[in-house]
């Protein structure tokens, strides 16, 4: 009998994987180095005519790689300010990424939470009842077609007047932002059981909650991590936002903003990278929970 998987195989497996990984991120590595050369490379050379020196080319390229307040930072000094920021300042520091980002993920679970909760609600009063499914879906669309950087400051001004501030305004924009793809990818996992299956539940004279729990909701399991997945990226997304127009002097948003005012930014760049690893650590947390949760309940992990 032949094995299965012959010698060397698992590198190649690793190698077919990996390389076309790598081939994408060098090729944004240079294109991001080409595009700091050209953005940066006229303050450079303004510089030198008024100095009245000549620059060769690898002069040219290495002053653009180099600027205080570039108007795109070379990904060395993004990744530099990135280290400085989490590895080289006290977690207690207002230069901490780490603080700004403990804060804007406070308000991302929270949000996140909120929005799951309420669009698998939504989604199973959309599934059985015909009324929901009329009148709120239309609606739980159309919400979405509103700007998101409109409507945060008013629910941050409609809240304050009630005297809810701090953690709380941004977890709802969160909240509005996340529970979009939870509805929509629920209400088709509800709806994902072949006819069949329901004919055969209404024959075993299961009535719709024992349906729900022993048909439906398992059925919808995948599409429940694929949407919460989308979910708590649109959730972070959210509360960097809701850190835009309340002023805040903290969270990632914060950092951003007071990058933009100064002219940081390579500071900006490096938030952005922390919103991104973030996200990342996010979804893989997600995704490992579905391959539990799957393997769990019998189904491929």
């Amino acid at each position: 009998m032949v094995a299965d998987h012959a010698p060397g195989s698992g590198a190649r497996i690793v190698g077919g994987r990996v390389f076309p990984v790598l081939v994408v991120v060098l090729s944004i590595l240079v294109i991001w180095y080409a595009g700091a050369v050209l953005l940066n490379r006229a303050w450079v050379l303004d510089q030198a005519q008024r100095a009245g020196v000549e620059l060769s080319v690898g002069e040219v390229v290495a002053q653009s790689w180099s600027q205080e307040r570039p108007r795109l930072p070379a990904p060395h000094q993004v990744v530099e300010d990135f280290w400085n920021s989490t590895f080289g300042t006290r977690v207690t520091s207002k230069r901490s990424l780490v603080r700004h980002a403990w804060i804007t993920l406070s308000a991302t679970l929270a949000g996140f939470g909120l929005g799951a909760v309420l669009g698998i609600m939504l989604a199973v009063g959309i599934v059985h009842d015909r009324t929901m499914n009329a009148s709120v879906m239309p609606w739980v669309i159309a919400s979405q077609t509103i700007p998101i950087l409109a409507i945060a400051p008013m629910i941050i001004v409609v809240l304050n007047s009630v005297g809810v501030s701090g953690l709380l305004p941004k977890a709802f924009i969160s909240m509005y932002l996340s529970f979009f793809p939870v509805v929509v990818g629920m209400v088709k996992g509800f709806r994902s059981p072949d006819r069949m299956l329901l004919d055969q539940m209404h024959t075993w004279n299961a009535g719709r909650r024992q349906t729900f729990w022993k048909l439906r909701w398992p059925a919808s399991m995948p599409y429940l991590f694929a949407s919460l997945k989308v979910a708590v990226a649109a959730s972070l997304v959210g509360a960097i936002i809701g850190e835009l127009p309340t002023g805040a002097v903290a969270g990632l948003g914060a950092r951003m903003l007071s990058g933009s005012y100064y002219g940081q930014t390579v500071q900006i760049w490096s938030a952005l990278l922390m919103a991104a690893i973030l996200a990342a650590v996010l979804v893989a947390l997600i995704g490992l929970a579905e391959r539990v949760t799957l393997a769990a309940m019998g189904g491929r992990a």
